[in-house]
């Protein structure tokens, strides 16, 4: 009949081991999805969160692989606190993708762009800093090196730039705009009050968006 031996041999295993409905066919799939986190690791990453809740997806996939030696991508750490409602619902203004940026400076203390840069030093740990660079000169005008990515670390350094820069002694018509990622210590609304009260307008960057994160990581 032309049957490849192999086949034969599988067909004859298959019909011992669950009979006539064994031959029937049926859609291969797949044993387990190559990126999902196995069982055992999902509450591991849940309990890490829940121990350190001001740190970012990205910084607990980080925090994940250093601690366990075990590679846990970043899209589904977020994934996995998302569904466990542990990811805080952004309530900000979005500025949308475009070819060029839209609101260009003309002058210093137009735009303010504020990020957090990670460094980890051998057989010490973690350090964060937090810089707020004015858009118009490209210069750096404060910056706090931290040991955390807490909200009251970045609002340290927004104060300082304001002290740098003496907008918050002179009168000015308008406060500097503060543009910066969807982190979380930049979503809290903690930050949110306090910037209220300094007259601040807040933007976050469109999501990998060249014009906007860019902006912020350059």
């Amino acid at each position: 009949m032309g049957v490849p031996r192999s086949t034969l041999h599988r067909w004859v295993d298959h019909y011992w081991r669950g009979g006539v409905e064994a031959l029937h066919d049926r859609p291969w799939l797949p044993d387990r999805v190559w990126n999902r986190l196995p069982d055992e690791v999902r509450p591991r990453i849940v309990d890490l969160a829940l121990e350190a809740p001001e740190l970012s997806p990205h910084e607990i996939a980080v925090c994940f692989i250093d601690e366990h030696d075990y590679f846990v991508p970043e899209a589904s750490v977020y994934h996995l606190l998302k569904a466990q409602v542990l990811i805080t619902s952004p309530k900000f203004i979005v500025i949308k993708s475009a070819d060029p940026f839209h609101t260009k400076t003309t002058a210093p203390n137009q735009l303010w762009q504020t990020d957090f840069t990670y460094f980890k030093a051998t057989s010490w740990g973690w350090s964060y800093l937090s810089t707020v660079l004015d858009d118009f000169s490209r210069s750096i005008i404060a910056w706090k090196l931290r040991t955390t990515t807490a909200t009251s670390d970045g609002t340290a350094t927004v104060k300082l730039a304001l002290q740098g820069s003496a907008t918050n002694q002179a009168t000015v018509r308008h406060r500097p705009r503060l543009l910066s990622d969807d982190g979380l210590s930049y979503v809290a609304g903690e930050l949110a009050e306090w910037l209220d009260r300094q007259a601040i307008d807040h933007a976050h960057g469109a999501p990998n968006h060249p014009r906007t994160h860019g902006k912020i990581e350059l």
